[in-house]
């Protein structure tokens, strides 16, 4: 349980020292930049979803023979459902936009955009969650290292994901500590999703292909309705592309080295 814990609070950490960078840097992020790094985000997540989510979820059903992607199936599409549920319900402002999402709200331009991450940030604490839970409960299919190497994946993309919250909301005129703040929180849903399913492991085991590809299809979500948008966004270049290619190839190597 210990090795969950801490592989829970590893995304977190990332998120938290993406953040801080709104004490060491003076200057908003670029277009550029952020493109750079909306992309490679995608790219992090897209090999996340692929290799430690839907690979296992289908190895698991394996005894169900050629229908062994239909778990998989049903658990993509929920996870899908689930974010367009969540996009509708919650009110929140994304990066670089203008129009509110979801319900009308007379909450603060700040809060909406923590919200935009904060929902974003949920399927990925519920994607290591559930990774945890597998290894705790000792499933076959799922190793410490695999455990390990998408905590890691995930921290890796959250840092620039906490520079990207916290450097805009001071730009616009949050003092240094409240970005970071925001930032911060903007994180704290991880753990929270993450510890929750972990302590419900002995549950979750029969449903574990289903969760699996229910995180991955929540994760790909996110891609496409955001951070595909934001690193094609504006003049074209290919920045985010190629950050895009780097993620990927990084999150693939690690699952591979650790797994």
């Amino acid at each position: 349980m210990k090795t969950a814990v801490i592989g829970l609070l590893i995304p977190f950490l990332g998120t938290a020292l993406g953040a801080a960078c709104v004490f060491f840097m003076r200057r908003a992020l670029s277009q550029t930049v952020q493109k750079a790094l909306s992309g490679f985000a995608a790219g992090v997540m897209v090999a996340a979803s692929v290799w430690s989510l839907l690979i296992p979820a289908m190895e698991q059903a394996a005894g169900m023979g050629s229908w062994a992607f239909l778990p998989a199936f049903i658990g993509f599409w929920l996870g899908v459902l689930f974010l367009l549920l969540l996009d509708h319900v919650i009110p929140h402002l994304h990066r670089n936009a203008n129009a509110v999402e979801g319900p009308r709200s007379r909450l603060a331009r700040t809060t909406m955009m923590v919200l935009a991450v904060t929902l974003h940030n949920i399927p990925e604490g519920m994607a290591v969650g559930v990774v945890y839970a597998g290894l705790v409960s000792g499933s076959g299919e799922i190793t410490a290292g695999g455990a390990l190497a998408l905590a890691l994946g995930i921290a890796i993309q959250n840092f620039p994901e906490g520079a990207i919250i916290s450097m805009p909301l001071h730009a616009e005129g949050a003092g240094k500590g409240r970005a970071f703040l925001y930032g911060v929180l903007s994180g704290a849903v991880e753990p929270v999703f993450g510890l929750v399913t972990v302590m419900a492991a002995g549950l979750i085991v029969p449903a574990m292909p289903y969760l699996l590809s229910f995180a991955a299809g929540a994760m790909l979500y996110v891609v496409v309705e955001e951070l595909i948008p934001d690193m094609a966004a504006g003049k074209h270049s290919h920045v985010g592309v190629l950050l895009f290619a780097l993620g990927f190839s990084l999150m693939m190597a690690l699952d591979v080295a650790l797994g």
